[in-house]
């Protein structure tokens, strides 16, 4: 069991990294195209015709991958009510029900914006002048599939947790 912790810490710090990676990345695009986007367009009078509509979508990605680097730490959005009354022996369950919960939600919603980007590359929707729409719509499946992901390992590690629990009775 220890071996299987080890591999789940493992998946964890790789996650994490790619996730940060990716944070940077869309926040530094998003800060060069909008302030050459405001340069060119005070002291050049031009602009990148599809530079609004690559912002938007940018938005779009940084709200993705903020969620999912929300959810690495279990911050994402939740009402706690029931943790001020339950005794603490019953923690530790709650908690692999609500996340499993989590991961199915997010593994449906991510099944589904699949269907949505198959959709929209059977009809050929376009974004930014020549730019399939598909492919900037990636984000979404594999955004909610790698929450789906991150608490599909919560659960598993606190399975582990629950078993060792049980174990040393």
């Amino acid at each position: 069991m220890n071996q299987i912790s080890k591999n789940l810490s493992r998946l964890d710090r790789a996650g994490r990294m790619a996730e940060d990676t990716v944070l940077v990345i869309i926040l530094s695009a998003m800060i060069l195209l909008a302030a050459a986007q405001i340069v060119m367009r005070n002291f050049l009078n031009i602009g990148l015709i599809w530079g609004d509509e690559m912002l938007r979508m940018l938005v779009l990605w940084i709200a993705v991958a903020g969620a999912i680097a929300a959810s690495r730490s279990d911050k994402h959005i939740n009402i706690a009510v029931l943790d001020r009354y339950l005794p603490e022996k019953l923690e530790l369950p709650v908690k692999v029900v609500i996340h499993l919960f989590t991961a199915v939600i997010c593994g449906i919603v991510a099944w589904h914006s699949t269907q949505f980007v198959m959709t929209s590359r059977e009809f050929g929707d376009i974004l930014m002048g020549n730019v399939p729409a598909w492919i900037p719509q990636l984000i979404m499946p594999v955004g909610f599939g790698l929450i789906c992901y991150r608490y599909t390992l919560f659960v598993l590690s606190e399975l582990l947790r629950l078993a060792g629990r049980g174990r040393s009775r």
